[in-house]
C-alpha cells in the first residue's frame, strides 16, 4: 500500500511493531532512574547544601541553625525553602509541557516528519540527563535548567511515539502492540534501575562517594536512552504525506493553526473526549498510589530503605508480566472490559494496602505485586483504546490531549491523599481513600459508548473492544 494510506505493508509492519516497543525500553529510564529514584533526593540534597552555604555568608541570622534545611533559595524571583524545590519543579515542568506539547503534536501531524522529530527529541532528552552529571556543589539551577529541558523532550518523545500506534497496527493489533510495548518499558526501567542501585548503593567497595555514584547513574541513565533509541529509528517510517504549507507559513505556524482546528474540531467528538475524561480520572488514582506507596511504607509501615528498594524492584519487574497479561486478556475479552476487571483489582489491591501491618515486608511485598500486575496494562490498554477513537491524519495532536490531561490533572490524587492524612492523622485512611478515583472511573467507563466512539471517529471497530 501507499504512503499517503497511512498502513504499512505486512511484509515491514510486524518489524516495524518490534522496533517501536524497544522505545518503550529505551525511555523508562528517565522516569524511573532519574526522576524517581536518583535526581528528586540528589537536587534537593544540593540546594540544601547552597542554602548551607548562604548561611556561611550571610551570618546565623540567614536562618536558623537549626532549620538549616528549611532555608529559603530563590528560583525565578521566588523564595522558598530548599526541601520544596523539586515539589515546584515537577508543577512548573508540569506547566511548561502543557503549553509545549500541543504545539509539538501539531507540527507532528502537519510535517508527518515523526521519525526525525523522535529522534531530536529523544536524543536531546539522554544529552540534558549526561549533562545532570555536572550538576554538583551548590549548583543546583544548572540541574533545574537539565530537568526542564529533559522532562519537555520526554514528554514531547512520548506523545510522537504514541502517534506511531495508529499507523503501525491495525485496529485488532493494537491492543497487543500497546500492552508489549509497555510491559517491554518496564522490564528495561526495572533493568536500568538495578544496575544503578547496584552502582549506588555499592559505591563505597568501588571507592566512589554517594553524589559521584549518583553523576555515574545519570551518564548511564542518558547513554541507555539514547542507545536504545537507535532501534525504533532503524525501524519505523513514514505513513503519511506532509500536508501542504501555505506559502509564506513556516512547519511551526502551520503547526499553530493545525492545532486551532483541531481544538474546534475535538467538540465534534464528544465520546472520545469522554473516554479521555475518565481516563484522566482513573489514571491520577494510578499515578498517586505509585508516587505515595514510598511514603506508606516509609511513614505509616516503618519499613527501611532496603524494603523499599526492593518493593520498587519488585513493581517493575511483575509490571512486566502484567502489561503480557493484559495483552492476553484484551485479545479474548477486549479493551473495555478488561480495563474495567483491572479497576477492580485496583480497588482490591487499595483495601489491602490498608490492612498491611507495619514491620510485615512480606506483606508489603505481596501488595507490590498486586500494584505490578495491573500497574502497566491499565494504562497500556487505555493508550490502545484511545488510539482508536483519534480522527486519522490528528493522532500526535490527541496524545498531546491525552499527555497533558494526564500531567494537568495529577495534582487531584495527591491533594486527596495529603488532605485526608492532615484531617484524620493516618496514612491509612489516606492510601484507602484514593479508592474513589477507581469506584468512579469504573462507573464512567460503563456508560462511553466505545463502538460509537470508534465509529464517530472514523475507524474501523476491532473484533474485540
Amino acid at each position: 500500500m501507499s504512503v499517503a494510506d497511512g498502513t504499512a505493508p505486512g511484509i515491514d509492519r510486524k518489524r516495524e511493531q518490534r522496533g517501536w516497543t524497544w522505545y518503550d525500553w529505551a525511555n523508562s529510564v528517565f522516569p524511573t532512574s532519574v526522576a524517581l529514584v536518583f535526581l528528586s533526593g540528589y537536587l534537593s540534597a544540593v540546594a540544601e547544601q547552597a542554602a548551607r552555604a548562604d548561611v556561611v555568608r550571610n551570618g546565623p541570622n540567614a536562618c536558623a541553625e537549626s532549620r538549616l534545611r528549611d532555608c529559603d533559595i530563590s528560583l525565578f524571583g521566588a523564595h522558598f525553602p530548599a526541601g520544596s524545590l523539586w515539589g515546584y519543579l515537577l508543577s512548573l515542568s508540569t506547566v511548561i509541557q502543557v503549553v509545549v506539547l500541543p504545539i509539538m503534536g501539531a507540527i507532528a501531524d502537519r510535517s508527518q516528519n515523526k521519525r526525525r522529530m523522535l529522534a531530536v527529541f529523544a536524543f536531546t532528552g539522554s544529552a540534558v540527563t549526561i549533562a545532570l552529571a555536572l550538576v554538583s556543589g551548590s549548583d543546583w539551577g544548572l540541574g533545574v535548567i537539565l530537568f526542564l529541558i529533559g522532562n519537555v523532550c520526554y514528554g514531547a518523545s512520548i506523545v510522537v511515539y504514541y502517534a506511531f500506534l495508529p499507523e503501525i497496527a491495525d485496529p485488532d493489533e493494537r491492543d497487543g502492540v500497546s500492552t508489549r510495548g509497555w510491559a517491554f518499558g518496564y522490564l528495561g526501567g526495572g533493568l536500568a534501575l538495578a544496575l544503578h542501585l547496584a552502582l549506588f548503593l555499592g559505591h563505597d567497595a568501588l571507592g566512589l562517594s554517594e553524589s559521584t555514584a549518583v553523576r555515574i547513574a545519570f551518564v548511564l541513565s542518558g547513554l541507555w536512552w539514547a542507545g536504545f533509541t537507535l532501534i525504533p529509528l532503524a525501524r519505523l517510517g513514514r505513513h503519511r504525506e506532509p500536508r501542504p504549507v501555505e506559502a509564506g507559513q513556516s512547519v511551526v505556524s502551520a503547526g499553530f493553526t493545525e492545532l486551532r482546528t483541531t481544538l474546534r474540531q475535538a467538540r465534534t467528538f464528544p465520546l472520545t473526549l469522554a473516554f479521555l475524561g475518565t481516563y484522566l480520572l482513573y489514571t491520577d488514582g494510578i499515578t498517586t498510589v505509585n508516587s505515595v506507596s514510598a511514603q506508606y511504607g516509609r511513614e505509616e509501615l516503618k519499613f527501611d530503605e532496603t524494603v523499599l528498594i526492593a518493593t520498587i524492584l519488585i513493581v517493575q519487574f511483575v509490571a512486566f508480566f502484567g502489561g503480557l497479561l493484559h495483552g492476553w486478556a484484551a485479545r479474548r475479552w477486549g479493551a473495555k472490559n478488561t480495563i474495567m476487571a483491572s479497576l477492580c483489582v485496583w480497588i482490591v489491591v487499595i483495601t489491602g494496602a490498608f490492612f498491611v501491618q507495619a514491620q510485615q515486608p512480606t506483606q508489603f511485598y505481596a501488595l507490590a505485586i498486586g500494584i505490578g500486575i495491573v500497574l502497566g496494562g491499565t494504562n497500556a490498554l487505555s493508550r490502545s483504546l484511545f488510539s482508536q477513537m483519534v480522527p486519522p491524519g490528528r493522532e500526535a495532536q490527541y496524545f498531546s490531549l491525552y499527555e497533558i490531561g494526564e500531567r494537568s490533572t495529577s495534582w487531584l490524587g495527591p491533594l486527596v491523599f495529603a488532605g485526608v492524612g492532615q484531617a484524620t492523622g493516618s496514612f491509612r485512611l489516606a492510601i484507602v481513600s484514593l479508592i474513589v478515583f477507581f469506584v468512579v472511573g469504573f462507573v464512567l467507563l460503563i456508560f462511553v459508548p466505545v463502538r460509537r466512539a470508534i465509529i464517530a471517529s472514523g475507524n474501523r471497530v476491532p473484533a474485540k473492544v
